[in-house]
Parts: C-alpha cells; structure tokens; sequence
C-alpha cells in the first residue's frame, strides 16, 4: 500500500533526534496530504490530475480519449474527485468540462514521483 510506504520512507528520513517538526510535517498538513492520497489512491486518478495539471480544462470525451478509459468509469472517478474538492466542472452544452480545482494535489504526485523508493 502506497501509505504504508510513504509512513516507512518517512519513518527512515526520522533519525532518533529527529521529529515530525524537524521535517515541517504539521497536523495540518499531514491530514491534507493523507486526504490527497486517499483522494487520488487509484492509477486513473492520477492520470486525470497529471492531464489536467497541464490544462485549464478538458471535457469528459477529451479526457476519455486521451487517457483510453470508458467514460461510464471515468465519469465514476471524475465524480468522486469532484465532490471531495479535488477537481471543479462546468456545463456547455451537453458537454461537461473539468479542471482541477485544488493544485496541492500536483506537488504531492510529484514529490511521490521524485521519491527513490518506488
């Protein structure tokens, strides 16, 4: 499970006199990142975030296209992550667009992406 790892990775960089302090790991900001990776904890998510990251933003169809997934379940993902804050959409037409609504979520998939230990 990648939270296990994630935990292990940052149990490692925790020498004995080092604290969650030491690494800026406030309550804060460790609730929201485990909210990003529970949010986001699905291959396809992830792919949707990295699309969108570079777009202001795309429609279902697009999104479909582009990342070769049935829209009945991309619709699935692109619904959950817009109710949990992750992404925004708008109507035009009968199309519906989305963009991602909170940018934190890149950072945190890019930092995983840097980590050695995947």
């Amino acid at each position: 499970c990648i939270h296990e790892q994630m935990i292990i990775h940052l149990q490692h960089l925790m020498t004995p006199t080092t604290t969650s302090a030491d690494l800026n790991l406030t309550t804060e900001k460790m609730e929201k990142v485990a909210f990003i990776l529970k949010t986001t904890a699905h291959p396809t998510r992830i792919a949707i975030v990295q699309l969108l990251a570079n777009q202001e933003s795309l429609s279902v169809t697009d999104i479909s296209e582009k990342l070769n997934v049935e829209q009945s379940l991309l619709s699935h993902h692109l619904t959950g992550m817009k109710l949990k804050g992750i992404l925004s959409s708008h109507r035009d037409g009968k199309n519906i667009f989305y963009a991602l609504k909170m940018r934190e979520v890149v950072d945190v998939i890019q930092c995983l992406a840097g980590c050695t230990f995947l």
